[in-house]
């Protein structure tokens, strides 16, 4: 199944570590390309769930000028929702612990949307994981953010660190799409284009 894959050359549009382990996780080869200064942002009229795939199509069409006939390129956006409200990548240590804050003793959804493309047109989707956070304490906050700077990610957290570890109760969904991508789902589109 998996020569099908080497007829393609797989594009994943991200400078993300994450997205790009969980990629590598597939044993799928790839390559990863980079548009710098890429505008992430979107209209405040658009609902918060439809938010991800909206920048995940936005991300792609950064790329279009380069694709060739072989190309699949992958690009994806990941947000945190929570009462409604999006949480996006913190800009300072004040805007996590405040964001942290919000999260702690209650429930979010963390929401990735994917945009495949090739040539011939393209294919979206998102993925939804609810994640239920335990109560954090102000000294578990700042030991996180100040060990961890997780200024990169949105939420301002990663599931995978110690936040994760000590913090989540409960997750709904998938826990790679907490991560950044939702790989199973990711793998089973890929396959409608082989």
């Amino acid at each position: 199944m998996l020569t099908a894959f080497e007829k393609y050359n797989i594009i994943l549009g991200s400078n993300s570590p994450r997205r790009k382990q969980l990629l590598k996780g597939l044993d799928i080869t790839f390559e990863v390309r980079v548009m710098v200064d890429v505008d992430e942002s979107y209209p405040d009229i658009l609902p918060a769930a439809e938010v991800p795939v909206y920048l995940a199509k936005k991300k792609a069409g950064f790329y279009l000028e380069q694709l060739t006939a072989r190309d699949i390129l992958i690009t994806a956006d990941t947000i945190v929702l929570a009462s409604g409200k999006v949480l996006g990548k913190p800009a300072s240590r004040e805007e996590a612990i405040r964001i942290l804050e919000t999260l702690s003793g209650n429930e979010h959804e963390v929401i990735t949307g994917v945009c495949i493309t090739t040539l011939l047109g393209n294919s979206d989707f998102s993925v939804i994981s609810k994640v239920k956070f335990g109560n954090l304490t102000s000294a578990e906050i700042t030991y996180y953010i100040d060990k961890y700077q997780p200024y990169d990610k949105a939420g301002g957290y990663g599931i995978q660190e110690w936040i994760g570890y000590v913090g989540v109760e409960e997750i709904e969904g998938s826990f790679y799409n907490v991560m950044g991508l939702p790989v199973q789902r990711l793998y089973q589109e890929l396959k409608s284009f082989i």
